[in-house]
């Protein structure tokens, strides 16, 4: 492991477990110091006893615009006049259920830390990455943790899905808008990674709807999706892909990182989506009665 350099220093939002936690220590193990957004002391705690003086845990919440930029400043006043090597918009949320079951309200959660998060964190960290002219260093790049649900939308996922589509365009836009400042935003589409997101969705929102007309498909969906996570990519392998898109020469635009690419990404696209659609309904008991 090399010395942790403020001269390649990454922030990592969401880094208590899973894809951030991973990525902290891939940037870690290149010599990174990584400034760790988490909500909780405990997981701060957990951070420096792991990696020790080469992470700045930053407690905020993403979704707290306020706190958000209280964290930007502890990092600005850290990197002097450097610039940012990079930021990781990682945080997010699946809240899942079908749609038209959901209050609008648990649409706005979903929203507030997928998108609306990854927007406060963007603005507030834009100057150290190179918007601010009077810094000295090369611009750093912006990576963004979208889905392989950001192109494809699957039932019963509809909120997380919808984000994921809403941070691509918001991405593609973004990485257009900061050519101005040399600032390079890449987006990486996990399909299914060994991480506690789906557990936590699982646990706290799907058995509220057990009295409604999708109780059935909704629990093989369930089933589906804690199996997938289970046996899915190492968060270590999305970690190690996302210092390569902070530091090779000349990056993609977008990466999927998928364990089945032909089945998950390449089949759905060469097939008529009438088609795909009856084969997902058949498989949950969705069709008509």
């Amino acid at each position: 492991m090399r010395k942790a350099s403020l001269d390649r220093a990454v922030v990592v939002t969401g880094a208590s477990t899973g894809i951030g936690r991973a990525a902290v220590a891939s940037a870690v193990g290149q010599g990174s110091h990584v400034f760790a957004s988490v909500r909780k002391q405990a997981d701060a705690d957990s951070l420096t006893t792991e990696f020790g003086e080469a992470v700045t845990p930053l407690i905020f919440d993403v979704a707290d615009e306020v706190a958000v930029r209280a964290g930007a400043a502890q990092v600005a006043q850290a990197l002097g006049n450097r610039k940012l090597f990079g930021l990781v918009n990682n945080a997010g949320i699946a809240v899942p259920g079908p749609l038209l079951h959901l209050d609008t309200d648990d649409l706005r959660r979903q929203f507030e830390v997928n998108l609306f998060g990854v927007h406060n964190v963007t603005r507030a960290f834009a100057d150290l990455l190179g918007a601010d002219r009077e810094r000295i260093g090369r611009p750093g790049r912006i990576v963004m943790i979208s889905s392989v649900g950001g192109q494809n939308g699957a039932p019963f996922v509809g909120p997380y899905s919808s984000s994921k589509f809403a941070l691509e365009g918001y991405s593609q836009s973004l990485r257009r808008e900061l050519m101005l400042y040399g600032i390079d935003v890449i987006v990486i589409g996990p399909g299914a990674i060994a991480t506690p997101i789906w557990d936590k969705a699982e646990q706290n929102d799907l058995k509220r709807f057990s009295n409604t007309p999708y109780a059935k498909a909704t629990e093989r969906v369930a089933d589906y999706m804690l199996k997938q996570g289970r046996e899915g990519l190492p968060a270590s392998q999305v970690g190690d892909l996302i210092w390569r898109c902070l530091a090779d020469a000349n990056p993609k635009v977008r990466y999927p990182i998928l364990r089945r690419p032909f089945m998950d990404r390449t089949l759905p696209r060469l097939m008529n989506p009438r088609t795909v659609d009856r084969i997902i309904a058949k498989r949950l008991g969705l069709t008509k009665r």
